[in-house]
Parts: structure tokens; C-alpha cells; sequence
């Protein structure tokens, strides 16, 4: 089996994110976030031991041993070394004391809009998703904001939001795909990287905005074995799979 084939795109979108974290960094997560809560275990095991979490569950630093099915499950209050209220999320990211922050999104336009709330319009929603939960402020106040999307098609980076959630037009923001890696943001969309098991022509296919492409395109390197072994450790259910591809 080749190397390619032996790390799953799951692995490759979790060690991307955790590559976003600095050892030293305060990061957060808000609900439904398993990757990101997995990233930022993986990242803690390998690289960035010193990092500060902050869990939406109410904990300040838990014990991350493995992954749970929910990122509200009460396992992440073990081994905390405090407790932390939303307010508190919020209040030290708008005085700029969080770096990083995972976003997911149901749809992402080449502006690096997302939308979050619903089909059709506000005014008249065709179907509901699963809301804002307080995304609009917080990414405009984090250092570092990542977006995330585990599926890609023309359904979710599409030429246009339909309800714009969250924007930040003063920076460009990185969007990490089970495809490649983007970044999007006044001056359009530029695919800074392709991972090893697509074509730059299959990234058009299932991208509903037009993009720049780095010349030349760099394919996105593998995780290595540390962080791939710390991937399956902590993740030992695989839930990873069941959320990232086809």
C-alpha cells in the first residue's frame, strides 16, 4: 500500500488544522466541532504541548485522551483546570487573547463569506441550518480564523452566499477542504494547494467559484507518523471518516 493510500483525507484535513496552532496558542471551539477538537488534541500531543483550550462544554484545559461522539460531552470537563462560561469565550476573544478558531460553514463564496442560517433569504427561508452561535463576531475578533469545509462540492463554495453570516473583509481567511487548501477574501479566491489524491481539474469540478492557482501548485505534503499515530490514538472510533470525503 503506498503512503497516499495509507493516510485517509480524514487525517489529512485533522493534521492541517492542528497545523494551524502554535505551540503556546489559546484556542477555541464552539459546538459540533469534532474535528477541531481533535485537531487541537493531536496538536497538543505533537507540536504545540504549551497550547491553552478553551471548551465550549464550560472547561479551560481538559484532559483530551480521545475523541467523543459530541463536542458537548460532559467527558470534556475531566482533568479541567478551570471552569470557562461562553461570556468568558467571548469577552477574551473581542480583547484579542484567543488565536484560533475553527469555523465550519454550509456554504463559502470566493469572498470568504459564509453562511451558516439558512437557504433562500432570511426574510423567506427555504430550510434552516444550524445557525450563527455567536460566529459573526468571533471571527472577525480571533488572530487566526480557519474555515472549514470536510466535503467539498459546488454546493457548499459557491458563487455567492445566500445568507452572508459571517464575513471579515479587512483579511484574507485560509479554508482547509478534503480537497486542497484555499484562501479567500476581497481579491477573490486562490488555491494555495492540492492534496496527493486529486487533479487540479476535479477542484474545478466541485468548486462553484472561479480561483487563482499558485504556479506552481504545491500538492499538500502527508501528515507524518507522529501526527498520523496521534491521529488514530485519540481518535480510536474513527469518527474522523464518517465526517471528512464522500
Amino acid at each position: 500500500m503506498s503512503a497516499e493510500a495509507a493516510v485517509t483525507p480524514a487525517e489529512m484535513v485533522v493534521s492541517l488544522l492542528a497545523q494551524e496552532i502554535d505551540d503556546g496558542a489559546v484556542v477555541a471551539t464552539g459546538v459540533a466541532s469534532p474535528l477541531a477538537i481533535l485537531a487541537i488534541a493531536v496538536a497538543r500531543a505533537t507540536h504545540a504541548p504549551g497550547l491553552t483550550y478553551l471548551a465550549c462544554v464550560g472547561s479551560l484545559d481538559p484532559d483530551l485522551p480521545y475523541l467523543y461522539p459530541s463536542s458537548e460531552d460532559l467527558g470534556y470537563l475531566e482533568g479541567r483546570s478551570a471552569e470557562v462560561t461562553i461570556p468568558d469565550l467571548f469577552d477574551h476573544a473581542r480583547r484579542g487573547r484567543v488565536d484560533t478558531v475553527f469555523f465550519g460553514a454550509a456554504e463559502v463564496d470566493a469572498l470568504g463569506r459564509t453562511n451558516m442560517t439558512a437557504s433562500g433569504s432570511l426574510e423567506k427561508p427555504r430550510s434552516k441550518f444550524p445557525g450563527v452561535a455567536g460566529a459573526a463576531t468571533l471571527r472577525q475578533w480571533v488572530r487566526r480564523p480557519v474555515l472549514v469545509v470536510p466535503r467539498q462540492s459546488r454546493r457548499n463554495l459557491v458563487p455567492e452566499v445566500q445568507v452572508v453570516t459571517t464575513r471579515d473583509e479587512r483579511r484574507p481567511v485560509k479554508l482547509i477542504s478534503d480537497l486542497g487548501v484555499f484562501e479567500l477574501g476581497a481579491g477573490g479566491a486562490r488555491l494555495l494547494a492540492r492534496h496527493p489524491w486529486v487533479e487540479l481539474d476535479a477542484i474545478h469540478e466541485r468548486t462553484g467559484f472561479p480561483f487563482q492557482v499558485e504556479e506552481p501548485l504545491p500538492v499538500t505534503p502527508l501528515p507524518d507518523a507522529r501526527t498520523v499515530s496521534a491521529i488514530r490514538a485519540i481518535d480510536c472510533r474513527g469518527l474522523r471518516d464518517q465526517l471528512v470525503g464522500a
